[in-house]
C-alpha cells in the first residue's frame, strides 16, 4: 500500500476518536469557555497529537530502519544489499529496488573500470617489454658484437668499428629517449600544454599516417597539472588511433577554451569505428575514465567510412578548484 495511505489512515484513526469522543462523552463547551472546559480540551488535544505522533512513527519506522541500513551499506565491503528489512509501504520498497539496483550498477562499474585498468597497465607494460627487447636488446646485443670483434680484429680497422658501436650506441639512446616520452611527456612538464601538443602532432605526422593540422589556441586558463596531463593523454590516444586503425589521410588537433569550459577535439577522415565496439574497448575506457577523473565530459562521434571525432569539454571551474 502506499505511503500515503498508511499516513492518511493513521490520522484518519485520530481524527475517528476524536470525533467518537464528542459524539458519546458528555462534554459541553459554554461561551465564554471555562477553565475546566479548556483544559479538558487542552488535554484531550494534547492525547490525540500523542496517537497521532505513536502511529505516524509507528507508519514511518520501516523507513527509519531502511534508511540506517542505506548508511551503513560500505562501497569497500561489495556485496551487501537491502535485505531484511520490511519497507511496508510500495514507496519504501521501490526506493529499497533501486538502491539495490544502483549497487549493482556501481559494483558492476568498479569491476569493470579495475578490469580495464589493469588490462591498460598489463598491455603497456607489455608494450615496453617488447619495445625494451626488440629495440634496445637487439641494437645492444649488435653493439657487443662490434665491439668484440673490433677490440679482436686488426687494430687499424678499430676506428671505423668503434665508430659504427657509437653510431648503434647513439640509435639506442634515442630509442630509450622515445620510450621514456612516450611515458610520460617531458616537454608537458617543460614546456607547458600547447607546446607538447605541438611536439606530439609532430612526431605523430612525420611518421607513415595522417598529416595532422594543428588549430590550439594560445591563451589558456589556469590549469591543474592533472587536467593538462589528461588533455594531453587523450590527444595522444586520439591520435595514436588514427595512426594505427583509421587509414585516414589527415587529423587535426583543436583546443580552445572559453569563460566556462576547455574543448579538446581530435578529428580525422578515416573509416571510422564499427558500429558496435568490442565490450571494455581499453582505449576508449581509459580515456573515458580519464575524462571523469577531472569533471570532463568525452564524446565520441563516428560512422562507418566517414571518420571519427573525439571530443573532450572540460569545465573552467572544475580546473581551478
Amino acid at each position: 500500500m502506499s505511503l500515503l495511505w498508511w499516513v492518511f489512515l493513521a490520522n484518519g484513526a485520530v481524527l475517528l476518536l476524536a470525533l467518537l469522543l464528542l459524539a458519546f462523552t458528555p462534554i459541553e463547551i459554554h461561551a465564554p469557555i471555562e477553565i475546566e472546559q479548556f483544559a479538558l480540551l487542552l488535554a484531550g488535544f494534547v492525547v490525540l497529537v500523542g496517537l497521532d505522533f505513536v502511529l505516524l512513527r509507528r507508519v514511518l519506522s520501516p523507513l527509519f530502519r531502511l534508511t540506517e541500513v542505506m548508511s551503513s551499506i560500505d562501497p569497500d565491503r561489495p556485496g551487501r544489499r537491502l535485505s531484511g528489512v520490511d519497507p511496508r509501504s510500495a514507496e519504501g520498497q521501490a526506493m529499497a529496488r533501486a538502491f539495490n539496483a544502483m549497487l549493482d550498477r556501481l559494483e558492476n562499474a568498479r569491476h569493470e573500470a579495475a578490469r580495464t585498468a589493469l588490462a591498460a597497465q598489463e598491455a603497456e607494460r607489455l608494450r615496453v617489454a617488447r619495445e625494451l627487447h626488440d629495440e634496445i636488446g637487439q641494437t645492444l646485443t649488435a653493439v657487443t658484437i662490434q665491439a668484440e670483434r673490433a677490440a679482436d680484429g686488426d687494430p687499424a680497422q678499430a676506428p671505423h668499428a668503434l665508430r659504427g658501436v657509437a653510431d648503434a650506441v647513439r640509435e639506442s639512446l634515442d630509442e630509450v629517449r622515445r620510450i621514456a616520452r612516450e611515458l610520460r611527456p617531458e616537454a608537458l612538464d617543460d614546456l607547458g600544454l600547447v607546446n607538447a601538443l605541438i611536439a606530439l602532432s609532430t612526431r605523430v605526422g612525420a611518421q607513415e599516417g595522417p598529416r595532422v593540422k594543428r588549430e590550439l589556441q594560445a591563451e589558456l586558463p589556469s590549469m591543474s597539472a592533472e587536467v593538462e596531463l589528461v588533455l594531453y593523454r587523450i590527444a595522444q590516444e586520439s591520435l595514436t588511433n588514427a595512426l594505427r586503425h583509421s587509414d585516414a589521410d589527415w587529423a587535426t588537433v583543436s583546443l580552445e577554451a572559453d569563460v566556462n569550459s576547455v574543448t579538446l577535439s581530435v578529428a580525422d577522415d578515416g573509416k571510422g569505428l564499427p558500429l558496435e565496439l568490442p565490450r571494455g574497448t581499453a582505449g576508449i575506457a581509459g580515456m573515458r575514465e580519464r575524462a571523469l577523473l577531472v569533471g570532463g565530459r568525452l564524446t565520441i562521434d563516428s560512422l562507418p567510412g566517414q571518420g571519427t571525432e573525439v571530443r573532450l569539454t572540460i569545465p573552467v571551474e572544475q580546473e581551478e578548484a
